[in-house]
């Protein structure tokens, strides 16, 4: 019961994803006119958790809202800058938490920009380990980026959930892939529900799979609602 108790001290993690039939998270059926009503269905379910935070891989977030941007970090080179975490807006209480080992994604402001009041506004929180470069650090400070450290190499989980609690007050995230991530907090039971939305297609056996890498976890089936085109809801709660 070592993860019930430490809700206490980390947020309660809900994996939110729309999925295919065949268990595919990412893919061309995302792009389906057929899928749309259930994709506009995993984003009102996202803004009804009314959660502090949502969160994803570096990835994930580079698909849907960096699109790649690189800034140039030259002009930092010669920073110094303490390994601490640093928090850039003391007044936020709406966060994107992003899982960035390296400190790749190049942000252009500090908060997400756009049109989703689920995604819109919120306050970006790099989660980095301890090597990433000083001028990275000093391009985040720069454009109004908090961040924390968690773990040397690999992002520490527990230790990154325990610091968005302590330091943010955050006490329910969103996790929304990739399947990267998903599989990572599957595999250290920190994922406490399951809110799938169920697309009616199958997908792809190139593209992604809800988690990357499994581990026998169970869930229990708590509420489900019929969505229009043949698509559904499914919560689970993890049984402990």
């Amino acid at each position: 019961m070592e993860n019930v108790q430490n809700l206490q001290e980390r947020p309660y993690v809900v994996c939110h994803m729309a999925m295919s039939l065949d268990g595919r998270v990412t893919g061309d059926f995302l792009r389906e006119s057929r899928c749309a009503s259930a994709l506009q269905a995993y984003y009102r379910i996202n803004r009804d958790y009314a959660a502090g935070a949502f969160a994803c891989g570096r990835v994930t977030m580079e698909e849907s809202f960096t699109h790649a941007f690189r800034p140039d970090l030259f002009r930092f080179r010669e920073a110094v800058i303490p390994p601490m975490d640093h928090v850039a807006d003391e007044n936020a209480s709406f966060f994107a938490v992003a899982f960035d080992r390296h400190g790749s994604l190049g942000w252009k402001g500090p908060r997400i920009e756009d049109d989703d009041p689920g995604y819109g506004g919120a306050h970006i929180i790099e989660v980095l380990c301890e090597g990433v470069p000083q001028a990275c650090l000093a391009y985040l400070q720069e454009v109004g980026v908090s961040y924390i450290f968690a773990g040397k190499d690999d992002i520490d989980l527990p230790l990154a959930l325990h610091k968005l609690k302590s330091i943010f007050g955050i006490r329910k995230l969103l996790l929304e892939g990739g399947s990267l991530l998903n599989g990572s907090f599957l595999r250290a039971d920190l994922v406490d529900e399951l809110s799938i939305v169920q697309v009616p297609v199958t997908g792809n056996a190139q593209d992604k799979s809800l988690f990357d890498r499994g581990v026998t976890a169970f869930f229990r089936l708590g509420e489900m609602e019929r969505l229009e085109d043949g698509a559904a809801w499914l919560r689970y709660r993890r049984a402990r």
